[in-house]
């Protein structure tokens, strides 16, 4: 079988560091063009790739180098798309209306309206030209965090649970000093750019018809003048059998925690950074250490694969990446109404 073709839309820090070198790595897919909205951006973004140089687009390249040309290119089956969220969406439902299939990042949308008005046209339009969507969710793909959730499926009902994610986004970071993140123009800041990582991490251990979120409960706050509009928040979760956990996540602080407690009727689930620990009720505990990883290379192999087989793999479902969405909304909502109780319903 021929490689994929595909176009990478897109120049910014993560295209760079990970999605480059993830696509360089995957022999199934072949990278022919490259657009960002500059053509400068582009350029620099070309510089990194070894070996045939792909064609360059841009906002401002003129004519017969725009996204819609670039979208009329029969040898690019496929695009890979990460923009600033809130210019995504219009960026996504053009490739799909041209036919092409989609790895879109994450978060699917800036909020969950957005989001339903994406999935509403992605199924209009794939039940015509069978282009498909997939949401670049990599902690979905996270060896470590793969383990401990095969390992909680074996220990029964969820009791209860507990998620501590703490660092600083400080303002020399290469994240932090990107435009559109400075003064981010959607909900939660860094919560939610960040955060949704951590939200779908969680939902690998809350999902199904009795471990899924069922109500949240949630104060938040700005720590850090620099974090607009908030960057912390603290949750109280009951899932749908009645257990309850804590979701506590802050991008403003100088604590450091990276770790999910998970507690069963037949044991408990540790990850602790990439150690997971599981012990078995009146057994002996496992402990595994995995190594780093970004995650990326797993996630684009996994969907090179699926764009093969024509079989969309659903941990990158946007069913799922729009759950990832409502279970951090929710919280913002709740800490907007002072800790109102919130009601989750598009949790699977």
């Amino acid at each position: 079988m021929a490689p994929i073709g595909i176009a990478i839309i897109g120049g910014g820090i993560f295209i760079k560091d990970h999605h480059l070198p993830a696509v360089f790595k995957c022999d199934t897919l072949s990278l022919k063009a490259i657009y960002s909205r500059s053509l400068k951006t582009a350029q620099e973004t070309s510089k990194l790739v070894t070996g045939d140089a792909p064609d360059l687009y841009a906002g401002d390249a003129g004519s017969g180098r725009t996204y819609h040309d670039l979208l009329l290119r029969e040898d690019v089956q496929a695009v890979i798309i990460a923009l600033p969220i809130p210019s995504q969406p219009e960026y996504v439902e053009a490739a799909l209306a041209a036919g092409k299939h989609v790895l879109a990042e994450k978060p699917i949308a800036g909020d969950v309206a957005a989001a339903r008005k994406l999935l509403g046209y992605y199924r209009s339009v794939s039940s015509k030209n069978k282009a498909t969507l997939a949401i670049a969710e990599n902690h979905r793909f996270f060896p470590s965090f793969v383990y401990a959730a095969e390992q909680a499926a074996s220990l029964g009902k969820l009791q209860h649970f507990s998620v501590k994610c703490f660092s600083l986004m400080a303002q020399d970071n290469k994240y932090f000093n990107t435009p559109w993140r400075t003064k981010p123009q959607y909900q939660g800041g860094f919560l939610l750019d960040g955060g949704v990582h951590h939200a779908a991490a969680t939902r690998l251990f809350l999902h199904g018809d009795a471990n899924g979120a069922h109500t949240v409960q949630a104060f938040t706050q700005q720590a850090q003048a620099h974090l607009p509009p908030i960057d912390t928040v603290s949750a109280i979760i009951k899932t749908r059998s009645g257990a309850t956990g804590t979701y506590q996540h802050s991008a403003g602080s100088n604590v450091r925690a990276f770790e999910w407690d998970l507690g069963y009727e037949k044991g408990s689930v540790n990850v602790n950074g990439e150690t997971v620990t599981v012990t078995p009720a009146g057994g002996e505990k496992t402990v595994k250490h995995f190594e780093r990883t970004s995650g990326v290379e797993e996630e684009v192999a996994a969907w090179a694969q699926s764009l093969a087989d024509g079989k969309p793999n659903p941990r990158q479902s946007p069913e799922e990446a729009l759950a990832d969405l409502e279970f951090l909304e929710k919280m913002f909502k709740s800490g907007d109404e002072k800790g109102s109780g919130q009601t989750y319903e598009l949790q699977l």
